[in-house]
């Protein structure tokens, strides 16, 4: 890591400390030239790969941006959208895989969506998995109702 204060070529870390929930570590450095010190911030990599082909970084905006289209006038805050978003990088990351596709982030946010806001899920829903009927919205709505009387007789027991 170079100094950037002076150009040294090297630092020596003073202290290292995770961050961001464990995604990211923190080091404190100190350059062995000029005794200056400063942080550095490592992340592992994360790249997307859009239907077009092109890879980009991954991006908790671009997932929030795109869930809150799906929750506009719900009861979903900016913190709601924010959980949401770190729930599926966190679900993304735990593939191990460094390079993923849209479709599997699609994917990832169908889950925490339908647990924060059933009706976000379903316009969410509606145009990630293309409905193109009246049966396909009736079909996610009848799943959605299984599920309520699935964990209603779960919470019985």
């Amino acid at each position: 890591m170079h100094c950037p204060f002076c150009r040294h070529s090297d630092s020596r870390v003073i202290d290292s400390r995770t961050s961001d929930d464990g995604l990211s570590i923190r080091r404190r450095r100190q350059c062995p030239e000029c005794g200056g010190r400063f942080s550095t911030i490592e992340t592992a990599s994360l790249n997307v790969i859009k239907r077009s082909g092109v890879i980009e970084p991954f991006s908790r905006e671009k997932v929030m941006s795109g869930v809150r289209k799906a929750c506009q006038g719900r009861p979903v805050t900016e913190a709601d959208l924010a959980v949401l978003a770190q729930a599926v990088e966190e679900a993304v990351r735990q593939t191990g895989s460094s390079q993923i596709d849209t479709n599997e982030i699609g994917l990832a946010i169908l889950g925490p969506l339908r647990d924060l806001d059933e009706v976000a899920y379903l316009r969410f829903a509606s145009v990630y998995q293309a409905f193109d009927s009246l049966e396909d919205f009736e079909a996610s709505i009848s799943q959605l109702r299984a599920d309520h009387v699935a964990r209603a007789v779960d919470g019985d027991s």
